[in-house]
């Protein structure tokens, strides 16, 4: 099964390599690739967040795979999963053959309503907003974790 990262903007700062370590770890188990959009448009002080989150909405449409797979929204008003719940969904979707699953990181502004629309999961993993190196570094190494829960391997201490 392919798993994809769709996210605006690119790691940078002192947790990009923490980011790159665990997006090469995940292509252990799975097929892992990600791919980033440029951010919204506008600076300064009088930024039109609707015009910002629609011009990224349209790049990270224009991204996602075409059929077949399935889109996970990460969103703060989204669903929390523990470690082994993020585990038992990847497992599922590759037993029923999923092609892709897609995972989304939005803009500072969040998703465009179209991309939630699209998902068949909203998940939350904070209900803080969280930087985006922050929020990336968290879903990536949680997909690692899946990935040793999956095949019981020791890397998961929790329950």
């Amino acid at each position: 099964m392919k798993v994809g990262l769709l996210c605006v903007g690119a790691a940078r700062g002192s947790l990009q390599p923490a980011i790159a370590e665990y997006e090469e770890r995940i292509g252990r188990y799975w097929r892992f690739h990600v791919s980033e959009v440029g951010a919204g448009i506008g600076k300064g002080r009088k930024i039109d967040e609707e015009k910002v989150r629609k011009a990224e909405e349209d790049r990270l449409l224009a991204r996602l795979p075409k059929g077949g797979g399935e889109v996970v929204a990460l969103t703060r008003g989204g669903r929390a999963l523990g470690s082994r719940d993020l585990a038992h969904f990847m497992a599922e979707r590759a037993l029923r053959s999923v092609q892709e699953v897609t995972f989304v990181i939005g803009g500072a502004f969040g998703l465009g309503g179209g991309i939630l629309e699209r998902s068949t999961l909203k998940l939350s993993l904070s209900p803080m907003t969280l930087p985006h190196e922050i929020a990336r570094l968290l879903l990536v190494e949680q997909l690692y974790r899946a990935g040793t829960i999956v095949r019981n391997e020791p890397y998961h201490k929790g329950p």
